[in-house]
């Protein structure tokens, strides 16, 4: 009975030991998620690549968990990164350059970019017909904001066709993002500039006709992409990393998933649209190219960028390529993920 008993303890000790060494096991096979806070300059199915990235869970399997906010413009997305409430910013590389020429010592460095071409498009009135560019002359757009990526490509573009912003057509640049479609929809201007998903929905409600591809019509420009602080770079280059690594994921999935796939992945950023209408613009974006298919921006693009700029009077000068931008960390990310 008493040897009964001892070999009873000496089981349930030896149970005892087996479940906590399993539960240590558990616990260090399960990988611990380092937190980023990544803020977003608008949500847009422009940025499908991205959405996807987070729903497909890439950028869990590189150990981030990601928690994005929207800024609402790419001087917010700016504010929030350089104030730290934001770890890494999304928004157009203008807002770096800016920030560049103000002489800051820690200043926004450009580490993966994201979409290759304007992602607006043009809406008119229903009536229209036979769009061409020329047809703004003496008319009014509705535009963006002073000094944003969207508002300089609309403008360049119209340059491009011989239509002078201010002088042949009046372009409003003083509403919020948020406000310029329910301002044309009230009645105002003949034309507005929109994203998607707002340009297929007011095309849906008979509220508007898109008439062109803005992005099209302005050629290869480094749209969107992901920056950071030089400091938090330079503290944290495994996190950055890992972020461009999931980044690439995203990208390459995107590239190689039907419209029907991605729409389904990334339906919980746009809980309010209609899937079918998603699986519109998503083949919208991939027929212009808008999507860049790896994470590297090219000197050139940034030229063509800064071309833009001073075209449209908001630069003085150049700035120089290898300060604003770091393209190592998706050099490593293409050679590591095929």
């Amino acid at each position: 009975m008493k040897h009964a008993s001892k070999l009873l303890k000496t089981t349930f000790v030896l149970l005892l030991i087996v479940l906590v060494v399993v539960a240590q096991f558990a616990g260090c096979s399960k990988q611990e998620l380092t937190k980023i806070q990544l803020n977003e300059v608008v949500r847009s199915i422009f940025y499908a690549p991205m959405y996807a990235a987070i729903e497909k869970g890439f950028f869990q399997e590189e150990g981030l968990d990601i928690e994005l906010t929207t800024g609402q413009g790419a001087d917010k997305t700016m504010t929030a990164l350089v104030s730290g409430q934001a770890d890494i910013g999304f928004a157009g590389p203008e807002a770096t350059i800016y920030v560049y020429n103000q002489e800051k010592e820690d200043y926004a460095v450009v580490f993966a970019q994201l979409t290759q071409r304007d992602g607006s498009f043009l809406v008119a009135r229903p009536g229209e017909t036979n769009f061409k560019w020329e047809n703004t002359k003496g008319k009014t757009i509705i535009g963006g904001r002073p000094g944003g990526v969207p508002e300089m490509t609309l403008e360049y573009v119209l340059k491009q066709h011989g239509v002078i912003p201010g002088k042949d057509v009046e372009v409003i640049t003083n509403l919020q993002f948020t406000a310029t479609a329910g301002a044309f929809k009230g009645g105002t201007g003949d034309y507005v500039a929109l994203f998607e998903p707002t340009a297929s929905a007011l095309e849906k409600e008979n509220a508007g006709k898109i008439v062109a591809s803005i992005g099209q019509d302005s050629g290869l420009i480094p749209y969107t992409a992901f920056f950071t602080t030089k400091s938090y770079m330079e503290k944290n280059p495994q996190i950055v990393q890992s972020f461009t690594n999931a980044v690439y994921k995203g990208q390459l999935w995107v590239m190689k998933s039907p419209a029907e796939e991605v729409a389904k992945a990334i339906m919980p950023f746009f809980p309010d649209s209609d899937e079918k209408l998603l699986v519109t613009v998503i083949n919208r974006y991939k027929e212009i190219d808008a999507w860049c298919k790896d994470p590297i921006m090219t000197e050139d693009s940034l030229n063509n960028l800064q071309k833009v700029m001073k075209e449209a009077g908001e630069l003085d000068k150049y700035v120089d390529y290898d300060k604003m931008v770091n393209n190592s960390f998706a050099e490593e990310a293409i050679k590591k993920i095929k």
